[in-house]
Parts: C-alpha cells; sequence; structure tokens
C-alpha cells in the first residue's frame, strides 16, 4: 500500500462506511483506503508547517501510526476535517518539542518525566481544546490571535493583512487571548 499514490479520491459518504469496517475488522488495508484519500491532503497540511518535504513525509506516516489507535477512540463525524485537525497537531507539536530540544541540555532531557507519551497525550487534548475555543471567537479576534501567534506577524502586518486599525488589532488580540483563557478553564484546561 503506497500513502502517496493518491489516485483514489475521498467521498465522505463513502469514509464512513470504511470506517465501520476498520473499527469492527482492524484491517489495516481498509484504513489504508480511507487514508489514502486524503494523503495528499495530510502531506501538503505536514508541508505547509514542517517546510520539508522529507519531515512531512515521515509525518504523514506518523499520522498514518496514530490514526491505528486513535480511530477507534474518537467519535468522528466528518473523517476529512478530523484528519485535518489531528494531522496540524500532529505538526505543531513536533515543531513545539524540536524547539524545546533545542534549548535542552543533556542533564535537563535526562530529568523529564519518564512518561513522555503521558505528556504528549496531554498536550494533544489541550491543542484540540485550545482548537475548538479558537473557533468559537468572534472572526477579528480568531484572526488576529491567528496571525499574530501562529503565522508570527507583527502589530502593521496584520494591519496590512486585514485592513484592521492598530488600535483595533491590539484590542482583537487582548481580548481574544482573554476569551481563549476562559474558554480553554471552562472546558478544564489551564
Amino acid at each position: 500500500m503506497n500513502l502517496f499514490n493518491n489516485s483514489k479520491k475521498s467521498d465522505p459518504a463513502n469514509d464512513e462506511t470504511l470506517l465501520k469496517r476498520y473499527r469492527k475488522s482492524g484491517d489495516l488495508a481498509v484504513l489504508g483506503n480511507l487514508f489514502q484519500g486524503y494523503s495528499s491532503m495530510v502531506y501538503y497540511v505536514c508541508y505547509r508547517y514542517l517546510q520539508d518535504a522529507e519531515q512531512s513525509k515521515d509525518a504523514v506516516m506518523q499520522i498514518f501510526e496514530e490514526l491505528i489507535v486513535k480511530v477507534n477512540k474518537r467519535e468522528i463525524k466528518q473523517f476529512g476535517s478530523w484528519l485535518y485537525v489531528l494531522s496540524r497537531n500532529h505538526c505543531l507539536m513536533q515543531l513545539r518539542l524540536a524547539k524545546k530540544m533545542e534549548y535542552t541540555t543533556i542533564d535537563e532531557f535526562m530529568e523529564l518525566p519518564v512518561d513522555l507519551h503521558q505528556d504528549v497525550e496531554n498536550k494533544e487534548k489541550r491543542l484540540t481544546v485550545m482548537e475548538l475555543c479558537m473557533e468559537k471567537l468572534p472572526v477579528a479576534q480568531k484572526q488576529s490571535i491567528d496571525l499574530f501567534f501562529l503565522n508570527e506577524k507583527c502589530y502593521k502586518e496584520i494591519t496590512e493583512i486585514t485592513g484592521y486599525s492598530l488600535n483595533d488589532v491590539k484590542s482583537y488580540i487582548q481580548n481574544g487571548k482573554r476569551n481563549l483563557k476562559i474558554c480553554m478553564e471552562k472546558n478544564g484546561e489551564h
């Protein structure tokens, strides 16, 4: 099975059938069939974040491996949308871990908790909650937060991209951060 051969196109009506069949049988060929229709999308999401073709290909394979377990643990209404979020979160986690390891000495690394897997799962849950809370923000706040924090744009660049005034951008970011924090606290994440 070649996950990068995307001759199959996704079919949301068929996705649910394949998902049910995989959950019932555990047959990886069925999951591969389902994933293959989205493999190009997953690759391009990874490439957008990782900016490296080989790392992106590796990430596609890692995401497929994650699916083997996660598909059975999650309620999935729209596979394509869910897979997009999973792919994005996977890449963001890789970037965060790479940045953290960049500044970590060997001594600090040795002091990291033994159960890093649990730590990664907790971070993934926080990212999922944060993403859900981002979706609840007013459009201007969401756009400003996304550009400022995720795309690392300065205030001036945000005003040029959005057309908002400098004061509005500052306000949207400040209020957006506050609203995100409130939403995440309501969902049990700090």
